[in-house]
């Protein structure tokens, strides 16, 4: 049967159809307006990138801490957020700042009972994310807070897919898939409505698949109340690069792209031109640690490498990343770091036995045991050597490189480098950028095999001693205080030349695209501000198109799990408030 023509007419229209979206839409029609989501891609998308994801959340002083001995609190989360976000002194971080405390209070309080009462539960061993290694007052979480979801993402959209599902029984909420907003129309200067495009229907399409951009028709919905919920940034990677801060340097020609083609931006742009503010648009949250995935999915598409601490993080010349650029301890500083030198990609330097102990991959799907709900296959992961889909990954992938020497490990090296061209399979560009930034900053892009087995020595010469002055040695012991890092997650410290656990292991790192920190400037019931910071009637934003709250509550830095807490969060917010400004 067809679908019932679209309402002229509705109390809301909500834009994005991720878990932002959804849980906006789950608040408005659970107070009982009306409302109609507006969703560009084909129904197998729904949830956006929230079902890719790992189902990570950062949880504060939670049953699942407190078992495992962690010390935690709100006072001591937001000591940490502050540390990492870096707000401005001068004011301009004022809302961002007010949405980063309520989130944290948030985190420390009804996130947790909110979602357990919906069915959601956790795995039990908490993860240590973002360590930091700064001082005190620095970047980093003080302690772990990183809360997998049993059944990863796709378990935490359930609830709001059900809720959705629901209401639309209820006659309280229309879907329209394929249909693209392309701008916010305005009367009087008041939001009050939307008009777009209907996209062809691309019918077999699968989930994050790149979908047709053609036009059939077109739309207008008039509505009391607009929630843009229709995500960031990260897939436009020319938009990237332009944001890109150029006190780090450039952006590579050659990126990975971590979300679907769809997510460029183009809602934050529509509610611009509405008259909307943009706040910290050259806040991002892109990786260092990018895998090619070798069953792609969207363009360029990419998987996040997960690291314990002790591999060796080498730039492109082979030269280690400076203290406390660890693998897991501050993402963002080292994309600044190999950015600002102009290298397109980095190396982890390791061996199999330390692969089986410390690599996990990102994402739903790259984590079928935990996505499964499968308690067998969960298990084995305490066992010796690498979980199945890392040890698939490895041997598919044309980024892992083995050898039993430093030598011959380095000729892998250089030989994957050399074989690629360091093309951009995004644009088709060669990459002439990274010549030019190579010749600037002064650096080849080759590995020398002699200088790579002294690097090895020398870190090895130091676990040897047990003690060590290596900041990085001496981290990964003190990591292993904790238990779920000692069981499942930190390899002992052992000689990596030894041959027993061999052979070595490099592994390519390209910069992944992720995350837009900033966004669309809202006040703390999430209503768009116009840039003199009077409200834009009738238009609220949630999710990373808000910088998942006032235009940027992370700051600067992240200290993850944050992303589906902050779509949680401020799509909740801002549900409540229209219902509110609604019944006034």
């Amino acid at each position: 049967m067809p679908a019932p023509e679209l309402p002229a007419t509705t109390d809301v229209v909500v834009i994005g159809a991720g878990l932002a979206g959804l849980v906006a839409t789950a608040e408005l029609t659970r107070a009982g307006h009306r409302v109609v989501l507006l969703e560009q891609e084909p129904a197998a998308s729904l949830g956006g990138q929230a079902w890719w994801s790992f189902g990570g959340l950062f949880l504060v002083d939670s049953p699942e801490q407190r078992r495992l001995g962690i010390r935690d609190s709100a006072d001591l989360a937001l000591a940490d957020w502050l540390g990492s976000a870096d707000f401005a002194a001068d004011g301009a971080d004022a809302n961002p700042r007010a949405w980063a405390e309520g989130f944290v209070d948030f985190a420390a309080g009804e996130l947790r009972p909110w979602l357990h009462g919906l069915g959601v539960r956790w795995f039990p061993a908490v993860q240590w994310a973002e360590r930091g290694g700064y001082l005190a007052d620095g970047h980093g979480n003080s302690v772990p807070r990183f809360h997998v979801t049993w059944g990863t993402g796709p378990a935490i959209l359930t609830p709001f897919v059900e809720s959705l599902r629901q209401a639309w029984r209820d006659g309280l909420v229309e879907v329209r898939f394929r249909h693209r907003v392309t701008a916010l129309t305005t009367t009087d200067g008041r939001v009050t409505g939307v008009a777009g495009e209907v996209l062809a229907a691309d019918a077999g399409l699968g989930r994050g698949q790149r979908s047709s951009r053609e036009a059939v028709g077109g739309f207008e919905v008039t509505a009391s109340a607009v929630v843009v919920a229709a995500g960031g940034i990260g897939a436009n990677h020319d938009l990237v690069r332009a944001t890109w801060p150029a006190e780090f340097g450039a952006l590579p020609a050659r990126m990975l792209s971590g979300v679907p083609d769809h997510v460029d931006g183009a809602m934050i742009t529509a509610a611009a031109a509405a008259g909307g503010q943009v706040l910290n648009a050259g806040r991002m949250w892109h990786y260092p640690e990018g895998i090619a995935n070798h069953d792609p999915v969207w363009t360029a598409h990419g998987i996040r490498l997960l690291p314990g601490p002790t591999s060796l993080w080498l730039d492109a010349d082979g030269h280690r990343l400076p203290a406390p650029l660890f693998p897991g301890f501050d993402s963002l500083g080292a994309l600044r770091h190999l950015t600002s030198r102009g290298h397109d990609h980095s190396w982890f330097v390791l061996n199999k036995a330390i692969m089986g102990t410390e690599f996990a991959l990102s994402g739903s799907e790259q984590n079928p045991d935990l996505t499964g709900k499968d308690v067998r296959a969960v298990l084995q992961r305490a066992l010796p050597g690498a979980v199945g889909p890392v040890e698939r990954f490895a041997e598919l992938s044309s980024e892992f490189v083995w050898a039993n020497t430093p030598a011959d490990l380095a000729a892998g090296m250089n030989a994957l480098t050399d074989s690629d061209g360091h093309s951009d399979e995004r644009d088709g560009h060669s990459d002439e950028r990274n010549e030019r930034s190579d010749e600037r900053n002064g650096h080849s892009g080759r590995i020398d095999g002699a200088e790579l087995a002294r690097t090895i020595a020398a870190r090895d010469r130091q676990v040897a001693t047990g003690l060590g002055k290596d900041l990085q040695v001496t981290a990964t012991a003190m990591a292993r205080r904790y238990v779920v890092d000692r069981l499942i997650r930190v390899a002992p410290p052992a000689a990596m030349l030894d041959p027993k656990d061999g052979p070595l292991l490099a592994v390519r790192l390209s910069v992944l695209t992720r995350k837009t920190l900033g966004g669309l400037h809202t006040n703390p019931t999430g209503q768009v501000l116009r840039p003199d910071g009077s409200p834009l009637a009738g238009v609220w934003a949630a999710g990373e198109a808000a910088g998942f709250g006032g235009g940027g509550m992370h700051g600067h830095r992240a200290l993850e799990g944050t992303f589906l807490g902050g779509c949680l969060f401020s799509g909740r917010v801002a549900g409540r408030a229209v219902a509110a400004a609604l019944r006034a």
